[in-house]
């Protein structure tokens, strides 16, 4: 799961990327040439943790999160089309992190003079529906010359066409291209066809200490945080973090919530393998199969699939061990298209 932070300048991007991934590292844009930093990112889950003192491992590992930080994406860079370099990163991520700037620093200079979040989100978002619609515009005037000069696949040509109709009408009505329903066939069609408004987006508004966040109704998810606060919090030690969340009456880091909802913005859910040697959360798609699962574990489990032997997480930990579970007919044996539910705990049998 790679997630990509943009955001105008001075928002604060690389702020909240050195606060999520505990680092110093800016990113730049020089020369014409866009430096993407990444880091991977452990997802908070205490079930991990209760299964992991339950089994005693020699290897504890979490569900992962890969954050970028992107520079380059400004005001205006839609009118003509995002730069090929830039889009080539963008179509790279899962899913967008919008970071927009809600402090107040007379030092900082705001790019459009002013600080305003709202408005900001709906420049910002507006530049990436207008990206969409001028190369959905492009491919429609595309496929209309191939009709004309003929020789073509007349029937690709016609699914095509109807399917970018269908993109150009909701984009010309300024609705992002996520809220629109596509069959396997459209999702195949559109795999290689970069469209930003498909993603999925999070806006962070990012705060300075004692703000509130603006009200705002968003077509998408956002969170509120102090992103100076929360990195300079991030870099200290367990102990002095604690301390200093202490003085300053903070329950909880705004950051926790935010990478939780960074893996819910991409509709994932988590399944376990558990054992002396490793206990470990995987991502799966909601909705996949026992098999579809399998396989993000390692290809061969899902080409050698044959079962898989599934206990709830509820189900183990108020029973205690997996021997009990089995005693109280909560250990299943599940075919391939056995549809998994977040928090089962599996074991793949293969006949590879």
């Amino acid at each position: 799961m790679k997630l990509g932070i943009i955001g105008l300048p001075q928002s604060g991007k690389t702020t909240i990327f050195n606060a999520l991934t505990r680092g110093n590292t800016p990113t730049t844009a020089s020369a014409g040439r866009i430096e993407v930093h990444q880091s991977v990112v452990e997802v908070p889950d205490p079930r991990v943790d209760l299964l992991s003192k339950m089994f005693n491992p020699k290897k504890t590992i979490y569900a992962k999160v890969t954050y970028a930080d992107i520079a380059g994406l400004e005001t205006g860079s839609a009118k003509s089309g995002i730069s090929g370099q830039l889009l080539n990163q963008l179509n790279q991520m899962d899913g967008l992190i919008l970071i927009v700037r809600g402090f107040n620093d007379d030092s900082v200079m705001h790019p459009n003079g002013s600080v305003n979040p709202l408005r900001d989100v709906e420049t910002m978002t507006s530049e990436l529906l207008l990206n969409d619609l001028i190369a959905v515009e492009r491919k429609l005037e595309k496929l209309a010359e191939e009709r004309k000069k003929g020789g073509t696949d007349k029937a690709l040509n016609a699914r095509q066409t109807e399917l970018f109709e269908k993109l150009n009408k909701t984009l010309s009505d300024n609705k992002p291209l996520r809220e629109l329903e596509f069959t396997a066939e459209e999702q195949k069609e559109l795999s290689s066809f970069g469209l930003l408004t498909r993603k999925r987006l999070l806006t962070v508004f990012n705060l300075g200490e004692g703000q509130t966040a603006p009200e705002a109704k968003l077509d998408h998810p956002s969170i509120a945080l102090m992103g100076k606060l929360e990195m300079e919090i991030s870099q200290l030690s367990p102990e002095d973090a604690a301390v200093f969340m202490e003085e300053y009456g903070i329950q909880e880091l705004s950051l926790k919530k935010m990478i939780n909802l960074s893996y819910e913005l991409l509709q994932v859910q988590t399944f376990f393998t558990v054992g002396e040697d490793e206990v470990r959360a995987w991502e799966t798609k909601r909705g996949a199969n026992a098999q579809e699962s399998a396989g993000e574990i390692h290809t061969d489990l899902y080409r050698g699939f044959v079962r898989a032997e599934v206990v709830a997480y509820e189900d183990l930990i108020s029973l205690g061990s997996m021997n009990e579970a089995k005693a109280k007919g909560k250990f299943r044996l599940e075919g391939k298209e056995y549809p998994v539910k977040d928090g089962d705990i599996m074991h793949v049998r293969s006949s590879l």
